[in-house]
């Protein structure tokens, strides 16, 4: 049985998905872009964007009464690899030894420049 997490913290579905979907201890965060929950706004530049982004996950997370440390895989999609170093050193900030697993690629993102998704285990 699957059960849906969601929390007014984090940006509102704007399509058919949800924020998070919680099966047999297992946790599906959706992608999450940088959208500021309250005020709607989208900072400026990828070090603040990856950390409104993981600041999203987090409150998903902490909905289904998880944390970081219970994530055991993440798919980042960046606007532009050559990103890479700053989303990373914002990224390490959020994640504790052992880190969870992790591609990276380029997308086309419109509008933004991180996007990621989790999966973690409760």
């Amino acid at each position: 049985m699957k059960e849906e997490i969601r929390t007014s913290l984090a940006p509102l579905p704007v399509a058919c998905y949800s924020q998070g979907i919680l099966v047999k201890g297992t946790l599906y965060v959706a992608g999450q872009g940088p959208v500021n929950a309250v005020t709607g706004e989208i900072p400026e530049g990828i070090e603040a964007q990856t950390k409104q982004v993981l600041e999203n996950i987090g409150h998903i997370l902490k909905a289904a009464g998880a944390d970081f440390s219970d994530v055991v895989k993440v798919s980042a999609y960046l606007q532009n690899l050559s990103d890479f170093e700053s989303y990373n050193k914002v990224y390490q900030e959020f994640f504790p030894a052992p880190y969870p697993v992790r591609t990276t690629v380029q997308s086309g993102l419109a509008n933004i420049l991180v996007e990621i998704d989790v999966i973690a285990e409760l």
